[in-house]
């Protein structure tokens, strides 16, 4: 994978949440940024789900290689937009349930 630019990810997350009818903008919007951020933490000790267009491992420590991961963190697609483009902020997300996370490591606060 070639390393992405921050600003293409967050110029595609915003294009993604001003045009929320488009479905490719959607999935090219999550994605990048995902990969992003995938890229600027990474590891295999939390997994962050964003169904249907990705789920990644981040951070280092405990590596998953299958089953359930020690930690899961999962949101839908504009939320993880919004946290992304900061929004957002995370306590609010999780305060609101639009966030699912378990796991020792799943406060994922710190990288937003």
């Amino acid at each position: 994978m070639t390393k992405l630019d921050r600003a293409l990810a967050l110029s595609n997350a915003q294009d993604a949440i001003a045009n929320p009818d488009n479905p490719e903008l959607l999935a090219n919007g999550v994605r990048t940024s995902l990969q992003w951020f995938a890229e600027q933490n990474p590891g295999r000790a939390v997994e962050v789900r964003v169904p249907p267009y990705l789920a990644i491992q981040i951070l280092g420590g405990t590596t998953h290689r299958r089953g359930t991961p020690p930690a899961v963190v999962e949101m839908n697609p504009k939320t993880w937009l919004e946290l992304f483009t900061k929004e957002l902020a995370w306590a609010d997300a999780v305060s609101s349930g639009r966030i699912i996370a378990s796991g020792e490591r799943s406060d994922l606060s710190e990288l937003f």
